[in-house]
């Protein structure tokens, strides 16, 4: 038997049918002389140009990824009047969905692609904003969308991840008495910066509870009421300092402070803050 010429013809990269082609071929010991790809066919005189070259081919198969249904159309007829051995990859599966739902594919080309970006963009933000977590790097200030300040205990971590997962590469820093913030956090623009500040009795309260799951003294410093108003009063100066927006986190949960600042910060830039 005369080796196989495989054709592929894709209106993206083609990639989704290339990984089809070669798990199909797994399953045959055939030989097959090579896997000819044609990518962002988005035109007929693109297609009528490929498949008159293969139409000479008379031991080929053309797979194909072509979601625009004039291009479909134009492609089933050439195979017929030119025998040609046509596997529509996405066709079986999209029927199917259709059949269901009654609805009609959107016929975007490179969708799954555009879907893959979105994908790794938010894997990045959730990436960035775990290695900048609690300001271990301050030289992450300058490659932020948003930089969250505020004292222990003020939601900033799982804020960040949480805006993190809407593709918002998130920095967090700690405020305390005994250390200034990076200077970093003054080279910005205010509006980047979001601070975060809670009522005493609360901050007390989760405390405590921290203490008590770490197994460490209930009268530390740490859950002391003076402590915590001095911490407060530290932090309040430098967000006053800086004049970024204060939002009180102490009756809010995760997700209501995050629209809050998903919010603010579509109002500032639309363009970089297109979330979800």
């Amino acid at each position: 038997m005369k080796p196989l010429t495989i054709y592929l013809i894709s209106d993206s990269i083609g990639e989704t049918g290339e990984q089809v082609i070669h798990s199909i071929l797994s399953q045959y010991s055939i030989e097959v002389g090579e896997i000819k790809k044609f990518t962002h066919v988005l035109t007929k005189q693109m297609l009528e140009a490929i498949l008159v070259n293969i139409s000479e081919d008379e031991n080929a198969v053309v797979f194909y990824t072509l979601v625009q249904k004039e291009l479909k159309q134009y492609l089933t007829a050439f195979s017929e009047n030119n025998k040609l051995l046509l596997v529509d990859i996405l066709g079986d599966g999209m029927s199917a969905i259709q059949k269901i739902t009654s609805l009609e594919p959107m016929g975007e080309p490179g969708i799954i692609r555009k879907m893959d970006k979105k994908y790794f963009s938010r894997i990045e933000a959730i990436e960035f904003s775990v290695r900048y977590d609690d300001g271990k790097d301050p030289r992450g200030i300058l490659k932020a969308d948003l930089v969250l300040l505020g004292v222990s205990r003020t939601s900033k971590t799982p804020l960040s991840i949480y805006l993190a997962n809407k593709n918002i590469r998130v920095l967090n820093i700690p405020l305390f008495p005994e250390s200034d913030p990076p200077k970093e956090i003054y080279q910005i623009s205010s509006t980047k910066i979001i601070g975060l500040t809670n009522s005493p009795e609360k901050l007390n309260s989760i405390r405590r509870e921290r203490l008590k799951t770490l197994g460490l003294p209930q009268n530390a410093s740490y859950a002391d009421t003076n402590r915590i108003l001095e911490e407060l009063d530290h932090a309040d100066k430098i967000m006053k300092k800086i004049g970024c927006l204060v939002i009180d986190v102490s009756n809010n949960a995760i997700e209501e402070t995050a629209n809050l600042i998903i919010e603010y910060m579509k109002k500032i830039d639309k363009k970089v803050f297109n979330v979800d």
